[in-house]
């Protein structure tokens, strides 16, 4: 089967696609990006809480409150946001961060252990736990949900019972050394964590290997459709281990971050990033089937739940509202991106008109 080909050269030249105005093709970019959704979201609910909250939720105590948050959730949210694109999940990042905080509070606090030692010993953990999860899923035919699930359970009863059993108690205080607490646990100006760096320094390695080189459009494949991606030669497997590794230490750093910040850490940490973490990817705009996303996005979604968490307390409102907030505003993103996802998949560029 052969397809025509125009005759002419004048036909040629009308064929090939014909400049869009400026402002159209800066506002069709953004129409048919997947984080689209995700930055209307942000900007709309930064306006909202910068209204109704004031001057201190403007104020660099107020920027503090939802930064610092929106840095140890993003260090996380990324790497499981990458899951996702794959087609992939993990819900044990919430027992990682607590095991891997008290690893390290307990060999240097408790031990009194080198600092280093027990920091290097945590982000083990978060790799080793990545790669148990990595090959559980790639070796079995049991969901990555339920996998990570029993990961997470098991992760808590570990770390109770082993903290129990070291300490004879389930908090475990630790004194970082200068240079630890410089890189970890120090805050700016009394107020942002330096977290935050680590958070914008993630996005930009990230956003790079997604977008310029072969592993990122390996990741997209994948989240495609697995096994046409295998045919062409992909090591899924492997690909999908890697990823594992990633989301199990960015939740370690987080608990090596939290350990140093608060010079201590308990059984209980880190739990509420199990979900938060996944509702952070959603409203950054990527889906859970896979195949679509972006860091940009997830950067932006982890933005907007951290103002919407702590917006609500400069409102004077009654915070037993942010939930219901918080769930609506999920809702409303999902309905946004999938909105801007089908305007994206639709979307074809202009062509001229052949001359008459």
């Amino acid at each position: 089967m052969t397809t025509s080909l125009p005759d002419t050269t004048a036909e040629k030249e009308t064929a090939v696609a014909a400049p869009p105005k400026q402002s159209e093709s800066m506002l069709g970019q953004l129409r048919h990006r997947p984080e689209a959704g995700a930055l209307i979201g942000t900007i709309t609910v930064f306006v909202f809480f910068a209204i109704f909250g004031g001057t201190k939720f403007l104020a660099p105590a107020g920027a503090a409150s939802w930064l610092n948050i929106a840095a140890e959730l993003g260090i996380i949210a990324i790497p499981v946001g990458l899951l996702m694109i794959a087609g992939e999940l993990d819900v044990s990042v919430g027992s990682v961060l607590a095991g891997s905080s008290m690893t390290l509070a307990i060999v240097s606090g408790h031990w009194g252990a080198p600092m280093i030692v027990g920091i290097l010993l945590a982000l083990a953990l978060g790799l080793l736990t990545g790669l148990l999860n990595g090959i559980l899923v790639t070796r079995t035919n049991v969901p990555s949900l339920v996998i990570t699930l029993a990961t997470l359970s098991a992760m808590a009863g570990l770390t109770l019972g082993l903290s129990r059993i070291a300490t004879g108690t389930t908090s475990v205080p630790v004194s970082p050394d200068p240079l630890s607490k410089a890189l970890f646990g120090t805050l700016i100006a009394g107020q942002f964590e330096v977290a935050i760096f680590w958070w914008l320094g993630l996005a930009a390695v990230v956003t790079v290997l997604l977008q310029l080189m072969k592993y990122g459009n390996w990741i997209f494949a994948i989240g495609g459709d697995k096994e046409s991606a295998r045919a062409t030669g992909i090591p899924v497997d492997k690909v999908k281990i890697a990823l594992y590794m990633a989301s199990g230490f960015g939740a370690a750093l987080v608990g090596v971050i939290q350990t140093i910040l608060y010079n201590g850490a308990q059984v209980a940490n880190g739990q509420s990033f199990v979900f938060n973490s996944i509702i952070a990817v959603v409203v950054g705009g990527v889906l859970l089937t896979g195949g679509y996303g972006s860091v940009f996005g997830v950067v932006l979604g982890t933005l907007t739940f951290a103002i919407v968490n702590q917006g609500i307390y400069y409102t004077g409102w009654n915070s037993d509202w942010a939930s219901l907030i918080l769930g609506i505003l999920i809702l409303a993103a999902v309905l946004m991106n999938n909105t801007f996802r089908r305007l994206a998949l639709s979307y074809k560029p202009r062509t001229a008109k052949k001359a008459a």
